[in-house]
């Protein structure tokens, strides 16, 4: 009922900058929708990093916190994940997600594809 596409993902030097790109290409749940960033290593379990609510409320996980800037833009049905001062452990592929509800102690909605973010000198 609801299709994510991600863009943005890229190679990078520590200290560079990318930003990731979401958007709503099959569906019409996205303004009603809370919309949240994850990423996953190889081995790791998938983690939280921001989350942006239908209300504008954000949480950013400490590691990114000042970093990263989680926005969205209703009328393009695209969550953005600003990503700024990149460091090593930021690599990962980052996936956004899409659920009804501001609540994110559980893997559930709709996923995008997933994009490779690299770090690396």
């Amino acid at each position: 009922q609801m299709e994510l596409a991600e863009s943005g993902g890229g190679s990078v030097q520590p200290g560079g900058s990318l930003r990731l790109g979401c958007t709503e290409v099959s569906g019409n749940r996205f303004s009603i929708s809370a919309m949240g960033w994850y990423r996953q290593t190889s081995g790791q379990e998938r983690e939280l990093v921001a989350t942006n609510g239908t209300g504008g409320r954000t949480y950013y996980a400490e590691p990114v916190r000042g970093r990263f800037t989680i926005s969205r833009d209703n009328d393009k049905r695209t969550a953005y994940l600003q990503m700024d001062s990149l460091r090593l452990e930021d690599t990962a592929v980052y996936y956004c997600n899409a659920r009804k509800t501001d609540s994110w102690n559980t893997l559930s909605g709709y996923w995008g594809q997933g994009t490779q973010v690299t770090v690396s000198s």
